[in-house]
């Protein structure tokens, strides 16, 4: 509601400034510190005084006579040396709030809005998840949900590198480590923690290629034959990579995160995107081929700027998409004539814009717990049903920050190629790693180096085997809300309604504690402080919502006649409607149009989430609502109120906090418990 207000205000000044002054200046607005200056301010008159030389206040006051009346609005004053404050009408503004409120999530969604794609998690399907990967799909389910609340239509895919350097890693483990047959391979993929077991054979991998640098003329035939499809290698590379994804939906589900298209790196080779996009950089010279050098053989793309490829720092090689020894330079196809991931991911860019005349075919993968369907891309025959995948408008790739070069080259590529929007179009969604404190590792067992003893966070690293599988993280998350639950609650001890608790909990501590931080932020993850049930946690945030509902209930059981615990219902009292500008009004009801002004706020706190495209502030909104709503419930002694229409307007107030978070939490895939 508040957006929706202070949106008519700019649209009433801008076109005010036009007709009066023929002029435009830029119209900003922002919410005052104090709630004696109103609900927003403009400095405007700052920037026309410039213009019209005049004194900045002079002309304050002479917009504030002059001004026609803004719905929502009372009155227009000027503050300092030339602010235009704005106060809201209180009880408009509530009522607004309620019935915006009423409407959901789910109603703000527009079908025909251009399409939104955001791509994340994209984990390699060579082992299993690990808590920096679920930062990621944390990260990228929550913007998606707020993009859709926010009018977008949006597409959910994943990138699945099944013919990347990792899943040749593990071939090799397989076949000349171990080794296995491809029915001994199969066998292993269809038993339980299969990617527990490919956790382990990868860091062995990684030890055996460190022992003997000859050994990486077997990985890169590995990686050929995986490309071309040839032999064992690409048939048990298949069966791998699939099994592993399969394990990694499991484990996200558990999350509550939903993927529309899974896109196989295979198929942008099967199907020859690759080759139509390589010929297109060939042409336009966006690439050129090394003759010299270490990377003699090699075709490369450089950025248009003074820093060469060769001057390019390596990202680290613990999650590097290529061998630490190409890492110097952007290599788009190797000397043996395999591709690049960068050079894979140009050509799915181009298939993301709708840019090549070409498409997948589509088959059903996997169906998530809440009925959607996930697709995934195929080589050979097409699925009926599959929804029309690509052709975006905007692309949202949501990779860590040290994936900021090679996603850098894909955007060139783009420009090089001729489509500058579409360039312009793709956003890289950085994060930074995520760590464990040094109590949280050795409650996982993982053995702090004494050079590391003395830092603040430890470092988890998949390929050397070091780090939380996601899995192990949510059970022990599960397990800690489970001691919690018994103990406050022991005659539900091994119910369906003590799981569903649990569940809950566990879940809701774990994204809030990786939504909480901005993006650039490292986070040191700890489990006593995710599932604390004070400060700005999960936990806290659902105790509130859990709060509010025992309140309502027992409203509605002690006041029969307010027939929903709806905010716009219990408006009304009998045959008429409360006044609810007389417990609004100030001074005495300052207190409680804050709360409702901050409940109100629900969709200017999402339109600054996804211009900045940072969900922390959404999360840090759920916890100041909580805060907020706890403050005034030690206040105001809502259920025990004598008088009638003051009762149902706190109870009103209280339905409207309730709706808003409620909302905000969904936002950020979390729900809130009956009972903690």
């Amino acid at each position: 509601m508040y957006k929706a207000v202070d949106d008519r205000i700019r649209k009433a000044l801008r076109h005010h400034i036009h007709q009066r002054y023929k002029t435009d200046v830029p119209i900003s607005t922002e919410r005052p510190p104090k709630l004696a200056m109103g609900e927003s301010a403009s400095p405007l008159c700052f920037e026309l005084a410039k213009r019209m030389k005049q004194s900045p206040r002079a002309l304050a006051q002479e917009i504030a006579n002059s001004l026609k009346q803004i719905p929502g609005v009372d009155r227009v004053e000027v503050a300092g040396g030339g602010y235009l404050n704005m106060f809201f009408n209180r009880a408009a503004f509530f009522r607004g709030a309620c019935e915006e409120a009423g409407k959901g999530a789910a109603a703000q969604h527009k079908p025909d809005a251009a399409k939104t794609v955001v791509e994340h998690t994209s984990i390699n399907p060579n082992k299993a998840a690990h808590i920096g990967h679920l930062r990621n799909a944390v990260l990228g389910d929550t913007f998606a949900r707020v993009l859709r609340y926010a009018g977008r239509r949006v597409e959910v895919q994943n990138y699945i590198d099944n013919t990347g350097v990792q899943v040749a890693d593990v071939i090799l483990g397989f076949l000349h480590i171990e080794p296995k047959s491809l029915d001994e391979v199969k066998k292993l993929a269809a038993a339980p923690k299969f990617d527990y077991l490919c956790w382990d054979l990868y860091a062995r991998v990684t030890q055996f290629l460190a022992e003997d640098k000859s050994r990486l003329e077997l990985r890169s035939q590995m990686l050929k034959d995986i490309e071309e499809g040839h032999g064992e290698a690409a048939k048990m590379a298949e069966i791998v990579a699939t099994a592993i994804v399969h394990c990694h939906l499991r484990t996200l589900d558990r999350l509550g995160i939903d993927y529309d298209l899974l896109t196989r790196e295979s198929e942008i080779l099967n199907l020859n995107f690759w080759d139509a996009a390589f010929d297109l950089l060939k042409k336009t010279g966006a690439i050129q081929l090394a003759t010299s050098g270490k990377n003699a053989g090699c075709w490369i793309m450089e950025l248009p700027s003074d820093k060469k490829a060769t001057d390019i720092e390596a990202k680290p090689a613990e999650e590097s998409e290529e061998p630490p020894e190409e890492a110097e330079a952007k290599i788009i196809v190797r000397s043996t004539g395999t591709v690049t991931y960068v050079g894979k991911d140009i050509a799915n860019h181009l298939w993301k814009f709708g840019l090549l005349e070409r498409d997948f075919y589509y088959r059903r993968f996997h169906k998530h717990p809440d009925g959607h369907e996930v697709w995934t891309t195929n080589s050979e025959s097409n699925e009926p049903g599959a929804p029309k995948f690509g052709h975006a408008h905007d692309v949202f790739n949501v990779i860590d920050s040290r994936q900021a070069y090679p996603q850098q080259v894909v955007v060139a590529g783009l420009r090089a190629l001729g489509h500058p929007e579409e360039a312009d179009h793709l956003k890289h969604f950085a994060y930074n790693v995520v760590a464990l404190t040094p109590r949280c590792a050795l409650e996982m067992g993982y053995e702090i180096p004494p050079e590391d003893a003395k830092k603040s966070y430890i470092e988890v690293s998949g390929r050397k085997g070091q780090g939380v599988k996601a899995d192990d993280l949510l059970d022990r998350l599960e397990a800690a809300a489970r001691t919690e639950i018994d103990a406050r609650h022991p005659e539900l001890s091994g119910t369906e309604e003590a799981n569903r608790m649990v569940d809950a909990i566990a879940i809701g501590a774990l994204r809030y504690f990786l939504l909480r931080f901005t993006r650039s932020t490292v986070i040191a993850f700890d489990f006593k402080d995710a599932l604390s049930f004070e400060g700005e946690t999960g936990p806290y945030v659902q105790y509130a919502v859990v709060r509010v509902n025992g309140i309502l209930r027992k409203g509605a059981e002690l006041h029969p006649e307010f027939e929903s615990v709806d905010a716009t219902n219990l408006l009304k009292i009998g045959s008429g409607e409360i006044d609810v500008a007389n417990f609004l009004a100030a001074p005495a009801g300052d207190d409680l149009w804050e709360l409702a002004v901050l409940a109100g706020s629900l969709d200017a706190r999402v339109e600054v989430a996804v211009a900045s495209q940072e969900p922390a502030f959404l999360a840090r909104y759920a916890f100041e609502l909580a805060q907020a709503f706890n403050v005034f419930y030690h206040k105001h002694h809502i259920l025990s109120e004598e008088d009638p229409e003051k009762r149902a307007f706190l109870l009103s107030l209280t339905s409207l906090v309730r709706q808003q978070l409620v909302t905000t939490l969904g936002l950020l895939g979390i729900t809130a418990p009956e009972k903690m």
